[in-house]
């Protein structure tokens, strides 16, 4: 134990697995993997960002690109309130996708624990229906979707925007496999003591997947948050429309204002990046805080 205590700064410092130091060259190779990767993913946001505020003054198409900008301004965020009723969108879109990680969360935790822990004839046939659900193109069942909200006149309505992905196959394939890998002991105490399948559910399974259930609410989260193409669809009422249609107006015929159109996009962002700052111990943490204690 000490040995691999000791160890583990070489590791961290540029050794290899067994006790070799890392050329420096292979060294060199990751940390610029590393770099372009971070560029890749992040590089995006920076210049929509440094764009949001970047005052009238500058030119947005100069050569070489300039990523700080020289007159900050925060006029461009207050210009977009006044071009469309941004916050009335946003509002509408926290309904949804607070809405969608509501059902998500507690839909998917109670299908995959009965996938999971439970024993009930068609137990596979229904996991195989989960898994075949994720095959299916979103885009091919549009159309169907439309139609059922249609018939329930559930169109333009936000209802009708979060019923389609209130419980997603995959999330509760995540959930079942959260689950599956708990150990059957803690739960054979409980069902000696009495506990019953709700009980045993709420007070032990539950509390010990609160890792995938983070990762369950940020995927549904940025799902709906996220979302343009059905909403776009099933809505039609401007008052109802969410963020991803109206910032759709920021760029048109007679609007093509590209730092609006930044400043919009910054704040779209912003929520997602407040929902991970908020869950990410409980997302790294992952199934792995269900193993058996002392």
């Amino acid at each position: 134990m000490s040995a691999t205590v000791e160890r583990e700064p070489e590791r961290r410092a540029g050794w290899a697995p067994a006790g070799r130091r890392m050329p420096w060259w292979q060294l060199l190779l990751r940390y610029l993997l590393l770099l372009a990767v971070l560029a890749l993913t992040i590089g995006p946001f920076l210049w929509q960002l440094s764009t949001s505020l970047k005052g009238p003054g500058e030119d947005l198409y100069r050569y070489p690109p300039s990523l700080l900008p020289h007159q900050v301004t925060l006029d461009n965020y207050a210009g977009v309130a006044e071009t469309i009723p941004v916050w009335d969108f946003a509002l509408n879109s926290l309904k949804v996708a607070v809405t969608n990680v509501l059902t998500n969360c507690a839909g998917a935790a109670l299908a995959g624990y009965a996938l999971a822990r439970l024993r009930f004839p068609g137990r596979r046939g229904a996991l195989v229906v989960f898994i075949m659900a994720m095959l299916v193109p979103v885009e091919s069942i549009l159309i169907a979707q439309f139609v059922t909200m249609r018939e329930l006149q559930l169109n333009n309505t936000l209802l009708g925007v979060v019923l389609p992905g209130c419980i997603g196959a995959m999330n509760v394939l995540l959930m079942r496999n959260a689950f599956a890998a708990l150990p059957y002991e803690v739960e054979e105490a409980a069902y000696v003591d009495g506990a019953n399948a709700w009980q045993r559910f709420m007070r032990i399974a539950l509390p010990s997947v609160k890792g995938t259930l983070a990762v369950v609410a940020i995927f549904a989260f940025m799902g709906a948050w996220d979302d343009f193409l059905w909403p776009l669809i099933v809505l039609s009422d401007q008052s109802k429309f969410t963020l991803t249609i109206g910032l759709n107006f920021l760029h048109g015929t007679f609007a093509d204002n590209q730092r609006l159109v930044a400043a919009g996009t910054v704040i779209a962002v912003l929520p997602l990046l407040v929902l991970f700052a908020c869950l990410q111990r409980f997302f790294f943490r992952g199934v792995g805080e269900g193993a058996v204690k002392g």
